[in-house]
């Protein structure tokens, strides 16, 4: 057996002697399995740390996939989700270490829930043929499908996620690829405040057993929150540095005694009001979809760059301070930002254009830190060559070197 510590946490790995094995050569063969595939094949979590971001791609003019890696790996952005399967992206992701998200449109839910060949089929096609050298570690079944308008599609959602799910296990990845669906703040019957959060009763009752079948897989409930709608929605009642994570006196929740100095938080503690109310207390709440637009319709006058630029600074500060929510402390928030482009191609109000982080050139829409693509070579290159120098670069590889040296040293006496 094997002790080391990982992110914090003690991992044991027993090693038998069986099938003719020896129990060092066993070791071996781990320890070159971390260090090509990394740590996260043997936890079947689909996120890495607390900050990542969807790569939305409905646009003509965006970077192509192996661009979009380049500027992925300069921003050190390691979660990325995407709404579909394309197989131009996943073969780019290929080698790259990023953690990937894929995407079963709304379109095939239908189709996946009434014939589990399909869903099998799909699994095969767009996940199981990638891996391991694309990092696939979710499907996500469906965008905000319960609380929409088409209830024969809602309908079909658990049994779409069933299947699909029961494809990663007949294929043996069920243990890395996680399986889940998004939700839009429309499941909830009322959010303020955030312990008086309920479903929707016409929401409820297919929302449970996915509910319960996700508790059952370990998956977590995943939440769209967007402070901007809410604000662009009720201006007069709502105080923008509330919204955007500036000094405010906030609001105060009488029946859980829980103050909330920013609107994402007491967003998501509605979310596990809800849970909890549906006798879910356990579940997780992430959020798959949150951003402010930088432009935007004469409706939408908060969609300005400043905003938009404050409202994502302050949230990539609240993530690195990896804690939780005021009714969930104890649990890391986790949050993919929307989006990485501008996206010229949507439809709907002006600001859907304009959520990007970058514009269509990879040049950066406003500064929060990350750098553009243009410069992002040359900048990875030198961060790289400075972290060496220091002795930090490749903090998990250091690890694997500074636990396995002494186990070879051990190993080549035997």
């Amino acid at each position: 057996m094997v002790v080391f510590f990982v992110r914090g946490r003690i991992t044991r790995i027993v090693f038998e002697e069986r099938e003719g094995i020896p129990g060092a050569m066993r070791i071996l063969r781990f320890l070159f399995s971390v260090f090509f595939f990394g740590l996260h094949a043997f936890n079947a979590t689909a996120f890495t740390g607390t900050y990542g971001i969807n790569y939305g791609r409905i646009a003509d003019n965006i970077p192509s996939p192996d661009k979009v890696v380049t500027l992925l790996k300069a921003a050190k952005i390691k979660n990325v989700r995407i709404y579909d399967a394309d197989h131009s992206v996943l073969n780019a992701f290929k080698g790259t270490g990023l953690e990937l998200v894929v995407g079963l449109p709304n379109g095939y839910v239908k189709e996946m829930s009434a014939n589990a060949d399909h869903a099998l089929t799909w699994v095969t096609d767009n996940v199981k043929a990638f891996l391991p050298d694309t990092h696939i570690v979710g499907i996500a079944v469906g965008n905000e499908v319960l609380g929409g308008s088409d209830y024969d599609l809602a309908q079909s959602l658990l049994g779409a996620v069933k299947n699909i799910y029961n494809a990663t296990k007949s294929l043996g990845i069920d243990d890395v690829v996680q399986i889940s669906t998004a939700h839009s703040q429309a499941v909830f019957a009322n959010s303020y405040p955030p312990s008086s959060c309920i479903f929707k009763d016409g929401v409820a009752q297919l929302m449970k057993p996915l509910l319960e079948f996700f508790s059952q897989i370990g998956s977590p409930f995943c939440l769209n929150a967007y402070p901007f709608l809410a604000y662009t929605y009720s201006p007069d009642k709502i105080d923008i540095n509330y919204a955007l994570f500036q000094p405010t006196e906030g609001i105060y929740d009488e029946k859980t005694d829980l103050h909330y100095d920013n609107m994402l938080d007491a967003q998501i503690d509605a979310a596990y009001a809800a849970l909890e109310n549906a006798s879910f207390k356990n579940m997780e709440v992430i959020i798959t979809e949150t951003g402010w637009a930088s432009h935007g319709d004469q409706s939408e006058a908060a969609a300005t760059p400043n905003n938009a630029r404050t409202y994502h600074y302050n949230l990539r500060k609240r993530l690195a301070k990896r804690k939780g929510t005021p009714m969930r402390p104890k649990t890391v928030l986790k949050a993919y930002i929307f989006a990485l482009f501008n996206e010229d191609s949507k439809g709907g109000a002006g600001s859907e254009k304009y959520y990007g982080l970058f514009k269509a050139d990879g040049s950066i829409s406003y500064d929060i830190g990350f750098p553009g693509l243009k410069s992002s070579s040359a900048a990875s290159s030198r961060i790289s060559l400075k972290e060496f120098q220091a002795g930090k670069w490749c903090g998990s590889y250091s690890l694997i070197f500074s636990i396995s040296a002494p186990i070879l040293v051990l190993l080549l006496r035997l």
